[in-house]
């Protein structure tokens, strides 16, 4: 707890958590509120901590709708128990970080998705042409406390912090108005989550390491790489049962399967047929297609470059993730199509004076007249060659235009 207390340690957490921002607890306490709160009953609150008998407030159920249909359920701790949760989880990181496999990548400080992709393909290129993909069913939701507590317990020898942490893992959780005991699972939505998490899996981790299994793992994204069909279902027969039995999870059968890595989706990429390249899986630039439809919709009455200006920060925030690419033919008909949305907005804002537009930005008298007398729509205009040469490529990137098969995320 003295670690945990420590000046800077309680500064650096207070700096994540101003940082990450999020919604009120139970309280309705904001993160702009904190700091005042922290300075005016922060003596109290070191007491109890100090003591052993601060308890922690219910954390807020969130229900967050996924893309089949079903709900993943957040649990939002209070502002004052997520800075507190933080300071927990740094001091539990340090002592958890250098036990952790070298191929687990979630959540850990120098280690990301990117990582593990690059992991995953090299993998793929040296003849491990099939992946078991396990996909764990609601594993927020499902950790066995007593389990994950003799876990943490391994590098984290100090009763007063072992003991601050199952009060959060039993803290509760307000549903319209009502607190429910929780007597399983970690909420997902603290600061303490998912080192919580990790040290949970790094089991499963260390059980693969054993039997000689390759293996990229994201928080409990799990990806294993073996050389044919046979062993790959052999592998997922032994892993279900491993974390059934031993590790008290579930593996969700209906989203797990043994296939090639081209078929199956890890952290938002698939690797091609074709050399093992990385390439942004179809899910992922269907959701990016929604933002774009949302972000240029004809009725939204914004300037053009205004639009242009926010297609810029959503493209730029998705290339800082997805811009490992190395599949670049689905991003160059993104790029046009993205155009095409932008010459259709442009059209449609036009309206009656289309036909002086399209002759002040130099087309000819007769393609001006047809495509303004045109009967077709918006969207069928927007693939002319006279609203092709109104609103050139050249015209969206002095814009500011980012686009995706070239340019890098600023």
């Amino acid at each position: 707890m003295t670690e945990v207390l420590h000046k800077e340690n309680l500064k650096r957490a207070l700096e994540r958590v101003k940082r990450n921002q999020g919604a009120p607890g139970v309280d309705g306490m904001t993160v702009d509120q904190l700091g005042a709160h922290l300075k005016a009953n922060w003596p109290s609150l070191r007491a109890q901590l100090v003591a052993g008998t601060y308890q922690p407030k219910p954390v807020k159920r969130v229900e967050i709708p996924k893309p089949d249909g079903r709900k993943r359920l957040l649990g939002i701790p209070t502002v004052v128990d997520r800075f507190i949760q933080q300071a927990v989880a740094q001091v539990v990181q340090q002592q958890w970080e250098p036990h952790f496999h070298p191929h687990s990548y979630g959540f850990r400080p120098g280690r990301n998705a990117h990582q593990a992709m690059r992991h995953a393909q090299a993998t793929v290129r040296e003849g491990y042409g099939w992946v078991v993909d396990i996909d764990l069913e609601a594993f927020f939701d499902r950790v066995n406390h007593d389990r994950l507590m003799v876990r943490v317990r391994k590098h984290v020898d100090a009763p007063d912090v072992l003991q601050l942490i199952n009060r959060f893992l039993k803290g509760g959780v307000q549903v319209d108005g009502q607190t429910q005991a929780t007597v399983q699972g970690v909420p997902q939505g603290g600061p303490l989550s998912p080192v919580l998490a990790n040290v949970v899996l790094d089991e499963l981790d260390w059980k693969l390491q054993a039997q000689g299994h390759r293996f990229a793992r994201y928080a409990d994204d799990c990806n294993i790489f073996v050389k044919s069909q046979r062993a790959g279902q052999r592998v997922m027969q032994n892993v279900t049962r491993y974390l059934s039995e031993t590790l008290r999870l579930t593996v969700n059968a209906n989203k797990s399967a043994v296939d090639r890595p081209r078929n199956r989706k890890f952290l938002g990429f698939t690797v091609s047929r074709n050399g093992a390249r990385i390439k942004v899986a179809d899910k992922a630039i269907d959701k990016l297609k929604d933002t774009i439809r949302e972000l240029t919709r004809r009725t939204r009455g914004h300037r053009l470059v205004d639009i242009v200006q926010e297609l810029k920060t959503a493209l730029n925030g998705w290339k800082a993730y997805f811009g490992i690419a190395e599949v670049l033919s689905p991003l160059r008909e993104i790029d046009k199509w993205v155009r095409r949305r932008l010459r259709c907005y442009a059209w449609k804002q036009w309206g009656s004076a289309g036909y002086r537009e399209l002759r002040k930005r130099g087309v000819t008298v007769r393609e001006a007249w047809n495509t303004s007398k045109s009967a077709h729509g918006p969207w069928r205009l927007s693939k002319t060659p006279a609203l092709n040469m109104a609103s050139p490529a050249k015209l969206f990137r002095q814009m500011g235009l980012l686009e995706l098969a070239t340019a890098k995320a600023a």
